[in-house]
């Protein structure tokens, strides 16, 4: 157990919710157009939370290695800073990631293409490797886009647009026009979520290098970025629900959306980096809940 716990502290546990939203999200959409496949839902969920493991693994490496990860940092500390693990038991475990990551996506596509259809099994396979390469760039190596302000729009485009787009997909083969609101609103709270990671730690970041967005917009242009990321997402999942068929009863996917006013009320009420950590919870559990109740309603209340 004692050799497990620095493992389980390196895969950031309280993140992984985050990373299924949209792949929940993305099936109850495909649900609601008559399409279900319990092993490809089980397969889409175990690639997702691969990505986000390794996503997690190496940027406590490429913070680490870089320096980033420092005695300054507010957030919880890292692997590698703490020394809990060494560089090379850190690499080898992204190399162990990736390798799991690769085989879970084949073995996702298989399940929703087959052989047979070669041309989505290319396209997508394409798309996971894109994916995996994303996990691990985002701090690793000399050109880090994460250390050049792009990490909001990947996660952006993985979290929601793909997330939610390309998991319905699998199942339907078609890219449904009413996927759109709820891939932008998960797309949007979750770059929320990564720039209050950045607003907290903004300070650091811009001492070591790391030029985030909120290090090119500085803290009070980043506070004005949250406030358009949030109020996006809201007015998306808005949109969703009064373009739905049976607007009033899709309206139970607004309920998640209580944690994200609250969320609000705190942020407006925040002064300085410190006081956001605790914020990170809120956002990436509001945008899970989110995803879930999307799934949720599309079974039992539409």
């Amino acid at each position: 157990m004692q050799q497990l716990k620095p493992w389980l502290g390196a895969a950031r546990l309280r993140t992984l919710p985050l990373s299924v939203a949209g792949i929940l999200a993305g099936t109850a959409l495909a649900h609601a157009s008559g399409y279900r496949d319990t092993l490809l839902f089980i397969l889409t969920l175990a690639t997702t939370l691969s990505y986000q493991i390794t996503s997690n693994f190496a940027n406590d490496y490429g913070d680490g290695v870089k320096g980033t990860d420092n005695e300054e940092r507010i957030g919880p500390a890292r692997a590698l800073q703490s020394g809990a693990l060494s560089r090379q038991a850190l690499k080898r475990g992204i190399w162990v990631m990736i390798f799991l990551s690769g085989l879970l996506t084949l073995l996702t596509l298989l399940r929703a293409f087959g052989w047979g259809q070669l041309g989505y099994l290319l396209l997508f396979g394409a798309l996971g490797a894109l994916a995996i390469w994303a996990s691990v760039r985002y701090t690793v190596g000399a050109g880090a886009y994460g250390y050049k302000g792009l990490g909001d729009l990947f996660v952006f485009l993985f979290f929601g647009l793909l997330s939610v787009q390309g998991s319905q997909f699998l199942y339907t083969r078609d890219l449904l026009p009413e996927a759109w609101w709820p891939a932008i609103a998960i797309g949007a709270f979750s770059a929320a979520v990564l720039n209050l990671n950045n607003l907290r730690d903004c300070e650091s970041d811009a001492r070591s290098g790391k030029r985030t967005l909120v290090v090119h917009l500085g803290y009070p242009g980043g506070r004005r970025y949250h406030w358009i990321l949030c109020l996006v997402g809201l007015g998306s999942i808005c949109a969703y629900v009064a373009q739905h068929s049976q607007p009033a009863r899709a309206a139970w996917v607004l309920l998640p959306l209580l944690g994200i006013v609250l969320h609000l009320v705190s942020f407006a009420r925040a002064r300085g980096p410190e006081a956001l950590d605790p914020e990170l919870k809120k956002v990436a559990l509001s945008t899970f809940a989110l995803g879930l109740m999307l799934y949720i309603a599309n079974d039992y209340f539409l």
